[in-house]
């Protein structure tokens, strides 16, 4: 099954693998923190290794050590972001109702074993966030939803090769 999306400017595009999905408003966010990590955060570590070598011997200094560790995590995380701003892919929201799960939409799944009814908003793994109910189109529930259309049956498998069926009852625009 083609797993398609709205672009942008309100083309249908399908999804390629390498790319990062996100929205606009992910992007803003995820642009201006990687601002604030390569100069206020660098910034600070710096200082702080700088202040931890006047204090002498490096070799049993912890506050060296600690800030040497964070400079590196922070370098990191610069590095990943960088990686995901430059590969990333824009999506839009649907300019009309769809009836099939994409970015950008709602869409409520109901849990036979657990007798249970949830609703979920489909997004970009930089836009997921489980407590407000976003999931990302990567995650295993997102992947398995992704294309498919109300009043399906779609089968999640899960990295530990278990597995589970939801029914797609209603797919809204978010």
């Amino acid at each position: 099954m083609a797993k398609t999306y709205y672009t942008e400017s309100g083309a249908l595009a399908e999804i390629e693998q390498e790319k990062v999905y996100m929205s606009r408003e992910g992007y803003e966010e995820k642009k201006a923190y990687l601002k604030y990590l390569q100069t206020e955060k660098r910034d600070e570590i710096v200082a702080r290794i700088t202040e931890a070598r006047s204090h002498g011997d490096l070799s049993e200094n912890a506050e060296y050590d600690a800030a040497r560790n964070e400079q590196a995590s922070n370098e990191g995380e610069i590095f990943e972001l960088e990686h995901k701003l430059k590969n990333r892919c824009i999506y839009g929201t649907p300019k009309a109702d769809v009836d099939f799960v994409t970015f950008g939409v709602k869409v409520t799944v109901y849990d036979d074993m657990f007798e249970e009814e949830e609703v979920y908003e489909i997004t970009g793994s930089m836009d997921a966030n489980i407590e407000e109910n976003k999931i990302s189109n990567e995650s295993p529930m997102g992947a398995s939803l992704f294309g498919h259309k109300q009043g399906e049956t779609v089968t999640v498998h899960l990295p530990n090769g278990n597995s589970y069926e939801l029914v797609i009852k209603k797919v809204e625009l978010a």
